[in-house]
């Protein structure tokens, strides 16, 4: 039976006592069972560096078979500085508690530290902003990432701010809105006139294999399927515009890129995976190649999230208007608006 197992950050303690039904069953596995706040790996990280003792001696084995009687303690070191150092860069909060913080992520913007981009992204935006009320993540002080937007994909994001937080939000998103409450709508700007008001595409994704820097449909990918809805349409002689709505059911990189190019209409002003369409630019009327040309990026924006709030169980829901760029975009197709029965 659980005597403290209220761990709400690292460098709180637990101390679990080893009750018939828990005996015989594996240290690693018994922490991680009895509270929801630190994952299975990082219980055993912190069992393979001494921070786990049993009636006061140090165990270092995971796999370790407990006994009736036994007193496991738990004591999770402070969470390290990150690696990554604080900016002072502006956030567009939507919302903020102790548990996370959800943004509107502009254009330009990488969310991670990485090889060619090494500051201004938004983890040093967050570690800046957040500061002490970052709990802890892994043992360091840093934001919970459980999902990420493009570069040149704007929108909104959920970062959390406790290990507790994470896991619960990384679960839902594992999800996808599945069984739970996630939802997430983009919003799409695509080359051509879909065929029908709304449609799925379920098509496996890898990476390809004359490109490791894009991903395509390949027979061996990872299942991904993406739900399209119309939402409006423009057009001309010689050129058509969609603006659709997409529904992730599975979360891979470029994935809506990369689905809607499979079925004929790319992204708008993507220069990765609508090169061939470079072109239809020079069929439009100069009020609409201007902002088309002016985008520098895939027409693509995060504008609606929802989850469920890992500690009160409340149900969220945030939007995030289109930003300037692409508001512009969609005044500029406006006159060419076609009515449709959806």
């Amino acid at each position: 039976m659980a005597e403290n197992t209220d761990l709400e950050f690292e460098g709180d303690e637990v101390e679990l006592v080893v009750d018939e039904a828990l005996a015989g069953g594996r240290l690693d596995a018994v922490l991680a069972k009895a509270h929801d706040v630190l994952s299975r790996n990082r219980i055993k990280d912190l069992i393979l560096t001494g921070a786990v003792t049993i009636d006061g001696a140090v165990v270092s084995e995971p796999k370790y078979r407990l006994k009736t009687g036994e007193t496991i303690t738990l004591v999770a070191p402070p969470p390290e500085d990150p690696e990554p150092q604080p900016e002072d860069i502006p956030l567009d909060i939507l919302f903020e508690d102790d548990h996370l913080i959800v943004i509107n992520k502009p254009v330009g913007m990488v969310v991670h530290p990485a090889p060619g981009s090494p500051s201004g992204t938004l983890v040093n935006a967050l570690i800046h902003h957040c500061g002490a009320s970052l709990q802890g993540i892994g043992g360091v002080r840093r934001p919970g990432i459980v999902h990420r937007l493009d570069r040149d994909t704007s929108g909104v994001m959920v970062a959390a701010k406790t290990e507790k937080a994470h896991k619960h939000l990384s679960d839902q998103f594992a999800d996808h809105g599945r069984t739970g409450p996630l939802h997430r709508a983009y919003i799409a700007f695509v080359w051509g006139m879909t065929e029908t008001a709304k449609g799925s595409v379920d098509a496996p994704l890898g990476r390809d294999a004359n490109n490791r820097l894009k991903q395509s449909v390949r027979k061996d990918g990872r299942e991904a399927i993406t739900h399209y809805f119309v939402q409006a349409r423009f057009g001309d002689p010689g050129w058509d515009i969609t603006r659709v709505e997409c529904h992730l059911e599975t979360g891979r990189t470029h994935q809506i890129r990369v689905h809607m190019a499979h079925i004929g209409h790319p992204l708008v002003a993507d220069s990765v995976y609508a090169s061939g369409y470079a072109t239809k630019i020079n069929r439009l009327p100069a009020e609409l190649a201007t902002p088309i040309q002016a985008l520098g990026r895939q027409a693509l924006h995060a504008a609606e999230l929802g989850f469920e709030h890992p500690a009160t169980g409340e149900e969220m829901f945030f939007e995030a208007p289109l930003p300037e760029d692409l508001q512009k975009l969609e005044d500029a197709l406006e006159p060419f608006n076609k009515a449709f029965a959806r």
